[in-house]
């Protein structure tokens, strides 16, 4: 049984998945709320599946890249609760996680490749693609989006484009054919159950006294800091 934790960006959303399954989730999307609502979710979780933290065989958090904030509240929980349960920690990148989740809640061609996509500010985002399978077609990066942008891949590629940051980028991208975008994808702690499960078959786990979230960008604080 795998607790698992999504704080990355604006969505705050806790999951609980056994064998591979997820037997309830609670979430909410909302600015500055993860800090409030993170650990009262997680104990409302365990009391709507009759569960305790005993019954945890680990914890499993989105790690990155995404808001600089969000992922220290999740990061910091999962952490927490290693420590004072003795279970092994999870990581999941945060992207490769939505790439799952297109897959698994939306209907989309096998050949077309999916990019995850996450505000970063302005016309900033945190992207990569994947194809169908999870495999990796361009790692993860700060990409500057404009018109340009990933012509060499939509060249030959149909590419779904989705996530906080691909709103502000359509206009951008929307001129190209092969270029699609997937209307109100929001992350989920739902999505991370895949790659939880087969991290735990494999024990891949981190060190959880010495674990960083992959933040990608140094944080730089500001009025428009990241929150």
């Amino acid at each position: 049984m795998i607790l698992q934790i999504e704080t990355a960006t604006t969505s705050c959303s806790v999951a609980l998945a056994n064998n591979g399954k997820v037997l309830a989730f609670k979430e909410i999307n909302a600015r500055n709320i993860h800090a409030e609502v993170i650990t009262v979710y997680i104990d409302e979780l365990m009391a709507q599946t009759d569960s305790t933290y005993a019954d945890l065989d680990a914890i499993a958090v989105s790690c990155g890249p995404g808001s600089y904030t969000g992922l220290r509240i999740g990061v910091s929980t999962a952490k927490g609760l290693c420590f004072a349960l003795d279970k092994p920690l999870i990581a999941v990148p945060t992207l490769a996680a939505m790439a799952k989740g297109a897959v698994q809640n939306y209907t989309t061609d096998k050949d077309t490749l999916l990019c995850p996509m996450i505000d970063a500010r302005r016309m900033e985002v945190y992207t990569a693609i994947y194809n169908a399978a999870g495999e990796v077609i361009k790692p993860v990066a700060a990409e500057i989006i404009d018109a340009d942008s990933f012509s060499d891949i939509l060249a030959e590629n149909k590419v779904l484009f989705f996530g906080d940051g691909a709103d502000k980028c359509r206009q951008a991208l929307s001129h190209n054919p092969n270029a699609t975008f997937l209307a109100g994808f929001e992350n989920s702690a739902k999505h991370l159950t895949q790659i939880a499960a087969d991290k735990f078959a494999l024990a891949d786990y981190e060190d959880v006294a010495y674990f960083e979230p992959y933040y990608l960008k140094d944080f730089i604080a500001g009025k428009k800091a990241d929150s």
